[in-house]
């Protein structure tokens, strides 16, 4: 196979820089009128057409690292701006066609062999389907993270501790309480716990659907974990079916007071503190 020459790979990149920002401007131009942030996107057009345009000049894997970086960094604006995938996507096969078209030029003027125009072309879609890759991946991994993240900030707050005197609080719980949730519960109940003096906290159940072995091994790590900084945890809400399944569990709570309602459990913590807020 013909062995392709800098001299001949030279006047391709010098073409593409050369005509970047009419390419970018065009393409800004042809997608403004959609979304404003449409604009803010020729930075990025730029540095993929730079990248392009040096990528034939460079071993693949290097170019596939500048790839990287670039497709890193547009993910990471796309999803910071609720931006979908394919916008991304069209922003790296937009100039496939034309940078092939400039390739073809330079190859009919210089007269390449079609064994030279192959291996050209091949590079260059190699690093398209590069930046494809690269940009399809980050985009799904930093909207997984966000993901999780808004599920976080929504679990977080589905679990609130209310003051209701001086010394006792109140935590409702509604839900599922599964792994995830169990340890947002326990870094609240002690930061709030701590935070608000408190020597009394009420979990109430009423709205927990189910409490299994597993619910019941998180409620004790969240028990024993204020019992250490000194708050006395009282169960509310345990409705009589939920007993039933616990005693067929073999669940016991012998060492924790319960109620079966969350004015019981009130009225009990009541006759133990001296004074109401």
């Amino acid at each position: 196979m013909q062995l392709i020459t800098i001299e001949q790979l030279q006047p391709i990149r010098d073409v593409i820089i050369q005509r970047k920002e009419e390419l970018a401007e065009g393409k800004k131009q042809n997608l403004a009128d959609l979304h404003d942030v449409y604009t803010e996107l020729t930075t990025f057009r730029l540095n993929l057409l730079t990248i392009y345009a040096d990528s034939f000049l460079v071993e693949k894997d290097i170019a596939a690292d500048m790839i990287k970086d670039w497709g890193e960094n547009l993910s990471t604006l796309l999803v910071n701006r609720g931006l979908p995938l394919d916008l991304a996507l069209d922003e790296i096969s937009y100039y496939r066609d034309i940078i092939g078209e400039i390739i073809k030029d330079e190859a009919t003027d210089k007269r390449f062999s079609l064994d030279v125009f192959y291996k050209i072309i091949s590079h260059f879609n190699t690093i398209v389907d590069d930046a494809v890759q690269w940009v399809s991946k980050s985009y799904l991994q930093d909207y997984t993270k966000q993901i999780k993240h808004a599920q976080y900030a929504i679990d977080e707050l589905s679990i609130p501790i209310v003051q209701m005197t001086k010394e006792t609080g109140i935590l409702p719980l509604v839900g599922d309480l599964d792994t995830q949730r169990a340890q947002i519960l326990m870094e609240n109940a002690l930061a709030k716990g701590s935070e608000y003096k408190l020597k009394w906290l009420i979990i109430d159940l009423s709205a927990v659907p189910i409490i299994d072995t597993m619910v019941a091994d998180q409620l004790f790590k969240v028990i024993a974990g204020l019992q250490l900084i000194g708050v006395t945890v009282v169960l509310s809400g345990i409705r009589s079916e939920i007993a039933h399944t616990m005693v067929n569990l073999g669940i016991t709570m012998d060492h924790i007071k319960t109620f079966a309602s969350l004015h019981q459990a009130v009225s009990y913590t009541n006759s133990f503190t001296s004074s109401v807020g």
